[in-house]
């Protein structure tokens, strides 16, 4: 019943290659980055650019060569969604689903139905998923319900925090059986009964589709679904959640960068010196090459802590049992130090902008306060203070990082 979306592209011919990846989405993102304000204040979304980026394999940079992937590093693949976010971090957000399954079928050759999840990505689709409801209990619980029908389990339930939902073309999640056992499902987004709503409705982020998908009597065959084993074994690495917040990290990381990028500009091109500055330009006031300074320092600490956890993440690739373990948890570790030090570098630049030019620069029509709004709603996906507790703890060598995903 996994019958392919529709409207799949065939594979490219050419090999591909992270330089070519990069080449190849250069245009896409720099059409991004021009409308990115204007399309935030109108509620405007970049469906073509972001089927474009999917299209051209933007997700593969980490899939190896031989499974038609650009064989790059995870640090490579996080450096991809850096650049995405410093276009427009509401479309790396968008792909985020679609990243997480590129690594997972990557990391992981366990992966559940990894040949299916390998042949939707060479073929451009974008993925989105959650488990998360608004239902009510307790959070994390599920109360999607499947219920055997015939050779078809049958879905009821709403998904909220859909994140990419409205630019997919596959939906995952969780759904319960009357006995209490937990169903995983991907199904396409045109199956019947499937419906995504765009109310998704958070002070920053606008545009990452991450609103409601309604389940109505949806029908999966065995093939689009798992029934969740809990006496299974412990994985050799338990940590699925790193690269998840790996790439909210990049995505701030992104934004940082971004605000240099507009800092920059508005400096070299829009800005006027203060009556009583000792410069004739802005450019030469010490105050603000001072400030462009402090925003440079951030983006790059943010960009920095990233992409060495990218690498220390990476390093569990190919491990088993108890090395596998140990470098999981340090890993997760390495994920959260990472994650903390760049949400405050974006969340510490943005407001910085402002002091690079006057009232001018606050116009609306520049959209710079999204910069803060986009870098606080990621902010509030985990709290920082138990991302840094969790990570003393294993610095300390009393305890591991917890295995709830979100480490």
């Amino acid at each position: 019943m996994a019958d392919a979306a529709p409207g799949s592209p065939s594979t490219p011919a050419e090999p591909l290659t992270v330089a070519r990846l990069r080449t190849v989405t250069a245009p896409i993102l720099a059409r991004l980055a021009v409308s990115a304000a204007e399309r935030e204040e109108t509620r405007d979304y970049p469906f073509d650019d972001v089927r474009a980026l999917a299209r051209a394999g933007v997700a593969l940079a980490v899939v190896p060569r031989e499974e038609g992937g650009a064989g790059g590093s995870l640090r490579d693949a996080v450096d991809v969604v850096i650049e995405i976010a410093r276009a427009d971090s509401n479309v790396a957000q968008a792909l985020r689903s679609t990243f997480m399954s590129a690594w997972a079928v990557t990391s992981r050759p366990d992966t559940p139905n990894r040949d299916e999840t390998l042949s939707r990505l060479r073929h451009g689709h974008i993925l989105a998923g959650t488990a998360n409801e608004r239902s009510g209990g307790a959070s994390g619980s599920v109360n999607t319900t499947a219920v055997r029908n015939g050779n078809y389990w049958v879905l009821n339930g709403e998904k909220y925090y859909s994140t990419g939902g409205l630019y997919a073309d596959w939906f995952g999640g969780t759904a319960k059986t009357p006995e209490g056992a937990v169903l995983r499902f991907t199904v396409p987004v045109d199956r019947e009964g499937v419906e995504r709503l765009d109310d998704f409705d958070a002070v920053g982020q606008r545009l990452t589709a991450s609103g409601t998908t309604r389940l109505t009597d949806v029908l999966v065959g065995d093939d689009e679904a798992i029934l969740v084993d809990a006496n299974s074994p412990v994985a050799d690495n338990p940590w699925q959640g790193s690269y998840p917040q790996l790439h909210l990290a990049a995505i701030e990381a992104g934004i940082a960068a971004r605000v240099l990028d507009d800092a920059l500009w508005w400096v070299r091109e829009k800005a006027r010196p203060i009556k009583h500055s000792s410069a004739d330009k802005s450019i030469d006031d010490p105050y603000i090459r001072r400030r462009i300074g402090e925003i440079s320092a951030y983006a790059r600490a943010a960009r920095s802590a990233v992409v060495l956890a990218a690498e220390e993440l990476d390093s569990v690739r190919g491990l088993h049992s108890e090395e596998a373990h140990r470098a999981g948890a340090r890993a997760a570790a390495a994920v959260a130090e990472a994650a903390v030090i760049a949400i405050d570098a974006a969340l510490s630049a943005a407001p910085l902008i402002f002091d690079v030019g006057g009232g001018t620069l606050t116009d609306r029509e520049w959209g710079y306060d999204r910069h803060w709004r986009n870098a606080r709603v990621i902010a509030n996906h985990n709290p920082r203070d138990w991302k840094l507790a969790v990570a003393g703890a294993y610095r300390l060598g009393v305890a591991e990082p917890p295995t709830t995903g979100l480490f």
